[in-house]
């Protein structure tokens, strides 16, 4: 399974967007993934970019099958927090063969941020590669939850 550690700036540009986006300031759709450890039980939280497409909102991992990832899948529930705003929500993995428009629409907002994980991959790259690499990019229909 595709997973890329981040770096050492990477570590620090995503404390910086966490901190600013656990106190209500989102960077372009930021937010904190709150999820339950698969292994410890424990909440743990990391920094994500939302979007929406047709209506629903989305989360990709662009460095792959990530521990966030391996916990949501497991724990089948999550929270997304934008300061002091918390929605619960279920996640709905989407299927391979369904990822090229999420992963084009995501190469277009944020490749300025996350493109360097995308192996070359652009937002006009032809359909075929995309879906080729699209086993290696995890991607989460949010259902929100009753609060």
């Amino acid at each position: 399974m595709r997973y890329l550690a981040p770096d050492r700036t990477a570590e620090i540009f995503n404390a910086v967007t966490k901190w600013l986006t656990a106190r209500g300031i989102s960077l372009l759709g930021s937010r904190v993934l709150a999820v339950r450890g698969r292994k410890s039980g424990q909440t743990r939280t990391t920094i994500i970019n939302m979007f929406s497409y047709e209506g629903s909102q989305y989360l990709l991992a662009p460095r792959g099958h990530t521990e966030w990832v391996r916990n949501l899948r497991a724990a089948g529930e999550g929270e997304l927090r934008l300061g002091r705003r918390v929605e619960r929500f279920t996640p709905v993995e989407i299927p391979d063969a369904d990822k090229e428009p999420l992963i084009r629409l995501y190469l277009r907002k944020w490749a300025w941020e996350t493109g360097a994980f995308f192996d070359g991959l652009k937002a006009d790259s032809p359909t075929a590669d995309i879906e080729a690499a699209a086993p290696g990019f995890p991607v989460f229909r949010i259902v929100s939850k009753p609060a």
